[in-house]
């Protein structure tokens, strides 16, 4: 029998126990592990350090020396940051667990021991995006005129505007679900705003009110703007999750609302495709993002007042543990707050504007072609402009003297000039060969379509490397 491997150890930190004596049969602990139980304090753990990098984008949203509505902005950026982390990691580790496959990594961690200590990192960045948000960056936001409103603080006139403005433009466009058994659960998508809603009474086909949800549709806009005349000076603003909780009543008429709460859920949204068992890759990813948005939950977000009736009755039906959920003391979809440095036009509480630089080989020559016959040319991006590769692309895709364009498009987005300089190219009869990496992670779904329409001009499509 080999003897039993050293303990694991619980930290990057700890120590490992010295490893036992190597046996001379072919019972040897196997080198693998035992070289990981030898050096593991040498090594970081992936997923804490990639948390680690969050932190320091939550550092630049407290850094008062950032213009203000920038650290609105990483604070958004912050809390996206934390979305695919568990969408992507966290899952993984999940899926590592599930199908048995409780790994020792370089670090020692195994998947139960890495998420355990997730869990504990995680919280403490989010307590403290939170707290900063509603300590410092709220109160500095009022200093500028600019008032993100919770609903305490909403005066008459603009209780009664918002309530119109729901009513008219809100009301519509929700769909409440009163749970019973010809209602079951309805598949909540990922990420989504959603509002569990307790009521009391009857409704008016004299069924007694228990439990309903409200899932705020994505067509409407989280945060929403008052009118200036109803606002003492500056610019007003709520979240759209405190006006559904402020007039969710509306939609249930006789009945009563006893509470409603927030909450978001996050699932697994790697995509598992092998690439060597499948004809057609565009194909199998497409398939794959159907399913995407309703994939297994890995992370339970909820309001902090949340009662633990309700949180359990939501994790039973995702099927998480106390350990998956994340109360929020604040609005659960906080990277939205971000909206706010698209709809202020205030430049002095933001970054200058970055104007990059034209090389002079390209800003005298005649064409792009000649300024690259004269002699090398190398861009640094981004403090040199694309531009100059732009109108390369559009010379040649008219040039009668170029014959064939070889392009690699990475993240090109879905209104990218490149992409209609390469179709005119096609069209003009040239020999246009792209290749797009389909599983650049969560723009799947735009590659596959920017695939389709150069395919349709003509161009031969390559989908990068397996």
């Amino acid at each position: 029998m080999p003897r039993k491997p050293p303990a694991e150890p619980v930290g990057r930190s700890a120590v490992p126990r010295k490893p036992p004596a190597e046996p001379v049969g072919r019972s040897a602990v196997p080198r693998k592990r035992r070289r990981h139980a030898q050096v593991a304090p040498l090594f970081f753990n992936r997923e804490l350090s990639q948390l680690e990098f969050n932190a320091r984008v939550l550092a630049q949203a407290q850094d008062e020396r950032v213009p203000l509505l920038e650290r609105v902005r990483y604070l958004g950026i912050c809390s996206s940051n934390l979305d695919e982390f568990f969408e992507i990691r966290v899952a993984t580790l999940k899926q590592q667990i599930v199908l048995a496959q409780p790994t020792v990594g370089p670090d020692g961690f195994t998947p139960q021991v890495a998420l355990a200590r997730i869990r504990a990192r995680a919280g403490q960045l989010i307590d403290a995006q939170y707290a900063y948000g509603s300590r410092t960056l709220r109160p500095a936001l009022k200093r500028q005129g600019i008032r993100l409103l919770g609903r305490a603080e909403w005066k008459a006139t603009q209780r009664n505007w918002l309530l119109e403005h729901f009513r008219r433009e809100i009301l519509p466009v929700l769909s409440p679900l009163g749970l019973d058994p010809a209602h079951p659960f309805p598949r909540i998508l990922n990420k989504s705003l959603n509002l569990a809603v307790v009521l009391t009474g009857r409704d008016a086909f004299g069924r007694e009110g228990n439990i309903a949800l409200v899932r705020a549709p994505r067509s409407l806009p989280r945060v929403i703007e008052m009118p200036a005349a109803i606002v003492a000076g500056g610019q007003g603003f709520v979240l759209l999750s405190a006006v559904l909780q402020e007039f969710v009543g509306e939609l249930f008429p006789g009945m009563q609302v006893k509470g409603s709460y927030q909450f978001r859920v996050t699932r697994d949204s790697e995509l598992i495709v092998d690439e060597d068992e499948v004809e057609n890759l565009a194909l199998a990813i497409r398939d794959e993002l159907m399913e995407r948005g309703y994939a297994d939950a890995v992370r339970l977000e909820v309001a902090a007042k949340c009662p633990a009736r309700i949180v359990e009755f939501l994790t039973g039906h995702f099927r998480l543990g106390a350990e998956d959920v994340y109360r929020c003391a604040g609005p659960v979809n906080l990277n939205r707050v971000a909206q706010l440095y698209d709809m202020i036009d205030r430049p002095e509480l933001k970054f200058p504007a970055f104007a990059p630089r034209i090389p002079e080989v390209f800003a005298t020559a005649e064409s792009p072609f000649d300024a690259i016959r004269a002699r090398d040319v190398i861009l640094h991006h981004p403090f040199d402009s694309f531009a100059p590769v732009v109108e390369l692309l559009r010379v040649a895709s008219i040039d009668p003297g170029v014959l064939a364009i070889k392009q690699t498009l990475y993240r090109a987005g879905k209104d990218s000039p490149l992409v209609m300089h390469l179709i005119q190219a096609a069209r003009n009869g040239k020999d246009v060969t792209v290749v797009v990496e389909l599983r650049a992670r969560f723009d799947e779904d735009t590659n596959i379509l920017l695939a389709d329409r150069l395919q349709e001009a003509g161009v031969q499509v390559v989908y990068g490397v397996v």
